[in-house]
């Protein structure tokens, strides 16, 4: 494993200077993504607060590069690059052994971006997609998407008399896109660099697609203090409700701290907790809604015991 002096001494490939908001989590989760290779690598970035805050025209914070999607399209955008690669390395006209890799938020991956990441993953082209999930439209307006927990107040499903925030649980997007099979899908948190550095490292010589679903606090969406990111995402962890795993040629197994919680090593937190930390949970705390909390910590442990059973295979 990569030692940090070792790491402080790669070139910087995300630099800083760009217009994201204090404490988001997006930077980070992005320059422990590059660290995972040493080979020379093309980003597609699609559309959203990661794209708009690092590539404001005449500037940039990418020292790599990178091409601007939409929020519908950086898979196939990769797709299309990642082709071209291997006609021209193929003829010669190339000879560098190059990686691709797409940033997108949950928005343009759960939703709007799935069907290109889909057939992408279906087609077997070699890159690595990163989700990095603040769990909302962050960009447009903090709108509920896909990725957003039961129970969050955003600006689409505010909380209300009638209503305790969105009605219904996210998407499991990891389980969805192992499904197709592919060489390697993982989830990660930036709170374990070690781990989410590897399991990129790992994606990126799968030899094929693979899909790396990272939680990304976001301090105004979340309504946390900035600060407090990186505990945020341990909590996530800790509490279960972000285990986690990989799924690599087939087989799943838990990793970090989701490991040592499997083997008894370590209590799961309660999901109380995470609701706790939050603003966009704090309707939750009174006892009119204590109904849903329920609900999310049954999902939690069912999804939890899930894992369990796959890690078995």
């Amino acid at each position: 494993m990569i030692s940090i002096k070792e790491m402080a001494a790669k070139p910087v490939k995300l630099t800083e200077g760009h217009r994201l908001c204090a404490g988001c989590s997006e930077p980070i989760v992005a320059k422990q993504v590059l660290l995972g290779t040493d080979k020379p690598v093309v980003v597609s970035n699609a559309t959203g607060c990661f794209e708009v805050s690092t590539s404001g025209y005449p500037y940039s914070s990418w020292n790599v590069p990178w091409i601007h999607s939409a929020f519908e399209n950086t898979a196939a955008t990769i797709s299309g690059v990642e082709a071209a690669y291997r006609v021209l390395k193929r003829k010669g006209k190339v000879t560098d052994d190059m990686r691709f890799v797409c940033f997108a938020g949950d928005g343009a991956t759960y939703d709007i971006g799935f069907q290109a990441l889909s057939g992408a993953i279906e087609r077997g082209h070699q890159f690595l997609f990163v989700c990095m999930n603040n769990e909302a439209y962050m960009n447009t307006g903090i709108q509920r998407s896909g990725a957003t927990q039961k129970g969050a107040s955003t600006t689409t499903c505010p909380s209300g008399t009638c209503i305790p925030g969105k009605r219904e649980f996210p998407k499991d997007i990891t389980k969805i896109i192992a499904a197709h099979e592919l060489p390697y899908a993982a989830q990660a948190s930036p709170h374990n660099w070690k781990d989410l550095i590897e399991k990129a490292s790992k994606g990126f010589e799968a030899g094929g697609p693979a899909f790396l679903n990272v939680i990304s606090p976001c301090p105004r969406g979340w309504r946390y203090e900035s600060a407090q990111t990186i505990e945020i995402a341990k909590l996530a962890v800790e509490t279960g409700i972000w285990p986690l795993y990989e799924y690599e040629n087939g087989k799943w197994r838990f990793t970090a701290e989701s490991k040592r919680m499997a083997e008894g090593k370590m209590e799961r937190r309660p999901i109380i907790d995470w609701l706790k930390s939050q603003g966009r949970f704090k309707h939750l705390l009174d006892p009119k809604w204590s109904s849903t909390v329920v609900e999310i910590q049954a999902n939690v442990d069912r999804k939890w015991d899930e894992l369990v059973q796959l890690s078995k295979l």
